[in-house]
């Protein structure tokens, strides 16, 4: 029987969600003021950023973190951004 995953804010969403999320709300300068990754700093986009993130455990675990940074403190702003995408 698989764990219940209650408290993972995570839980059901796949990183494409949350990075097209966080591109809608943050921007790309956003992002790349947040997170010092490479991928948000020059020519970035949503297929060579995911590329980079599903190889790379240290830059997707930054990308997550700051996905529930800004949903506990946006909470309903970046809720509605994850539902819609």
């Amino acid at each position: 029987m698989a764990k219940e995953q209650i408290n993972n804010p995570l839980h059901g969403l796949t990183l494409e969600k949350i990075l097209v999320s966080l591109q809608e709300f943050y921007g790309w300068e956003g992002l790349a003021e947040r997170l010092e990754v490479r991928c948000f700093m020059f020519d970035p986009s949503i297929k060579s950023s995911l590329k980079f993130l599903r190889k790379t455990p240290w830059a997707r675990k930054k990308v997550e973190d700051l996905f529930i940074y800004t949903l506990e403190t946006y909470g309903d702003e970046e809720a509605e951004a994850v539902e819609e995408s």
